[in-house]
């Protein structure tokens, strides 16, 4: 696959810039920046981030191999290459459904996920990214941001770093493309944030105490509570995310 990166000082939205960029079939786009005056994450979340101080990029290609109903493999596909790569650095890397990144219990990354289909199959798939690296104060509400200078105490070269992340996600995509879609959602499942125990959620209904039974290629997460009932959720996003009954992970 032919990689293309494209480099911006400043931008509103890598996701909003990469889909103006035309895509070849066979091509793997990358849009890096140093900074987002309008970046966000998922729902209505604004991310912030210390200009020059983070990753802030995204991803596009073609993923036309990949069935509609599995689609959510690619964001499974995307959350193991960053996890790969940052267990280069430390212990403790997990993946919390869907998408984020933790680190024991703190937010290391988020992502921000987008496909076009056309003719029955997926046509356009945007990974957008945003990596705490260097920044080491946080001045938003978020609750719990982390970033690799505060786990390490190190400075981390952040292209060398995005190149990593390629070449992981590269290795994913071509699991998928080769049809092995359950080595790639094992993976996942194996890395997921509570991956073992009963830990406390709630969902419309209240507060509940769970298990994690497992995420499928179709983005639905099971849990088995404390009295041994299954409960499925689909994506807090997904097309029919308001009318959802959303799942929280609480402390």
């Amino acid at each position: 696959m032919k990689i293309r990166h494209i480099h911006l000082e400043e931008t509103t939205s890598t996701n909003i810039y990469i889909k103006g960029v035309a895509l070849e079939a066979d091509e793997m786009v990358v849009v890096s920046t140093d900074w987002q005056t309008a970046g966000r994450g998922q729902g209505v979340n604004r991310w912030e981030s210390e200009r020059g101080k983070n990753l802030l990029f995204s991803l596009m290609a073609r993923p036309s191999f990949v069935a509609l109903q599995q689609q959510f493999a690619l964001s499974m596909a995307g959350a193991l290459a960053i996890k790969d790569v940052l267990d280069r650095f430390t212990p403790d890397i997990r993946i919390k459904w869907p998408n984020d990144i933790y680190w024991r219990d703190r937010k290391i990354s988020g992502t921000l996920i987008e496909t076009s289909l056309a003719h029955g199959e997926i046509s356009r798939f945007v990974y957008g990214i945003g990596l705490n690296v260097n920044q080491v104060q946080f001045v938003s509400d978020a609750p719990n941001p982390v970033s690799l200078a505060q786990i390490t105490g190190k400075h981390v070269a952040l292209m060398p770093l995005l190149d990593n992340i390629v070449e992981a996600f590269i290795v994913q995509w071509n699991l998928l493309k080769a049809g092995n879609t359950h080595l790639v959602a094992t993976r996942y499942n194996a890395a997921l944030y509570r991956a073992m125990g009963f830990h406390r959620y709630s969902d419309k209904q209240g507060a509940f105490d769970a298990e994690l039974v497992g995420v499928e290629t179709d983005g639905l997460i099971t849990l088995r509570d404390t009295q041994g009932q299954l409960r499925t959720y689909s994506q807090p996003y997904a097309a029919n995310g308001e009318m959802a009954n959303k799942l929280r992970f609480e402390i």
